[in-house]
């Protein structure tokens, strides 16, 4: 099982690069009062990386949460 779930990940990752590497063209990019133009790569990388942070953080709450339950 956990030959598969890095196989996976290993595919994911390479997904992941083959779209950054195929939109380094600039993109304009609005945020509230923002307004500006960002290389897509930089811009595809901070989106995964925020991802990444918000799954980690879920992962992390719920087995946090996650009480043994108790056989009587």
């Amino acid at each position: 099982m956990k030959s598969i779930k890095l196989v996976l990940l290993l595919v994911l990752v390479v997904a992941l690069a083959a779209v950054v590497l195929q939109n380094q063209a600039p993109w304009q990019v609005r945020f509230l009062w923002l307004n500006g133009e960002v290389p897509g790569i930089i811009l595809l990388f901070f989106i995964a990386a925020a991802g990444f942070i918000a799954g980690l953080t879920v992962a992390l709450l719920v087995k946090r949460d996650a009480k043994p339950q108790q056989i009587d």
